[in-house]
């Protein structure tokens, strides 16, 4: 029998993803006791470094959504080349 990895358990994925919401919740709760020195005004609003970072990772990600559209090429690609003798 196939020894199944700990990460395929369904039971171990909701304990992650419950485990990193309460880390993230304490990073953003941190807040109320570390005191913050911002630059500038807004980053003093609270949790707007996790919102900003929220956001920046969003924006990543479509990005890269984006520049996998403009640079992806068909399945077929190495396919074409091989039937060739491969040498180009």
């Amino acid at each position: 029998m196939k020894n199944e990895h700990w990460l395929d358990q369904p039971k171990n994925i909701k304990l992650l993803w419950r485990g990193f919401i309460a880390v993230l919740a304490l990073t953003v709760l941190a807040e109320f006791v570390v005191h913050l020195h911002p630059h500038f005004e807004v980053e003093g609003l609270f949790g707007f470094h996790a919102a900003y970072g929220f956001v920046v990772c969003l924006l990543m990600i479509v990005f890269a959504k984006g520049l996998g559209l403009l640079l992806k090429r068909p399945d077929s690609y190495y396919a074409d080349s091989e039937k060739d003798g491969g040498n180009e």
